[in-house]
C-alpha cells in the first residue's frame, strides 16, 4: 500500500473515532526550553506537536505526507488563530522544500525515521538552537512488533549521531521500544 493512502486512513479513523492530536509528554516536559521562535515539525501527523509549540509562541513549519492530516491541521489553525503553516510532503523526495541553512530555532520529529534526514536536520538548526527526536528502537520489548526494524534505532544511536551537541535530555525506554533525545546545537 502507498504510504500517502496508508497515513491518510490512519488520520481519518482516528478523528473519525474523534482522537484529539496531543503533544509528545516528553516534549511537554521540556517546555522550559521551549522560548519561541521558529519552529519545524517533520512528519506531524495530526499536529499534536505543532499545536504545543504554536502556543509557546513558535511560529510551526508543520510536514506531513497526509493531505488529511494536513488539510485538518491547516483547518484547526485557522479556527483557532496559530501560527502554523501545514505543507504537505513527501520526507523520502524533499522537492518542494525552500528552507535555507541555520532558519529553525528547533526541529521537532516524533515517530518517524529517516536517517538521511540528520544532515539536513543538522544544518537548518540555527547555533544555540535544539533538536527533539523520539522513535522507536531496537529493544527486547518491541522486537516483534508491527514497526519494521528498519524504522528503529539501535540502541545509543541517537547518542552517537548527536556525539558532538550538547544533550540536555535522553531516554532509552525498553519497556515501551522507544528512544528521546533533546539537544542543543
Amino acid at each position: 500500500m502507498e504510504a500517502r493512502v496508508k497515513w491518510n486512513s490512519k488520520y481519518i479513523e482516528r478523528l473519525n473515532d474523534l482522537i484529539e492530536p496531543v503533544p509528545n509528554t516528553r516534549l511537554e516536559n521540556l517546555a522550559p526550553y521551549l522560548t519561541g521562535g521558529a519552529a519545524l515539525d517533520l512528519a506531524c501527523g495530526l499536529g499534536g506537536n505543532s499545536q504545543f509549540l504554536a502556543q509557546l509562541n513558535y511560529k510551526v513549519d508543520a510536514i506531513d505526507l497526509s493531505d488529511v492530516a494536513v488539510n485538518y491541521l491547516q483547518q484547526l489553525a485557522a479556527k483557532e488563530k496559530l501560527s502554523i503553516q501545514p505543507r504537505l510532503c513527501d520526507l523520502t523526495e524533499m522537492t518542494n522544500l525552500d528552507w535555507k541553512k541555520n532558519s529553525f530555532d528547533l526541529v521537532v520529529i516524533a515517530y518517524y525515521l529517516d536517517r538521511a534526514l540528520f544532515p539536513l536536520i543538522k544544518s537548518l538548526i540555527k547555533d544555540n538552537g535544539y533538536f527533539f527526536m523520539e522513535t522507536f528502537f531496537l529493544s527486547s520489548a518491541n522486537e516483534h512488533e508491527g514497526v519494521s526494524n528498519q524504522y528503529k534505532l539501535q540502541p545509543g544511536e541517537l547518542l552517537t549521531e548527536f556525539r558532538d551537541w550538547h544533550v540536555l535530555f535522553y531516554e532509552e525506554n525498553q519497556h515501551d521500544g522507544r528512544q528521546t533525545i533533546f539537544c542543543k546545537k
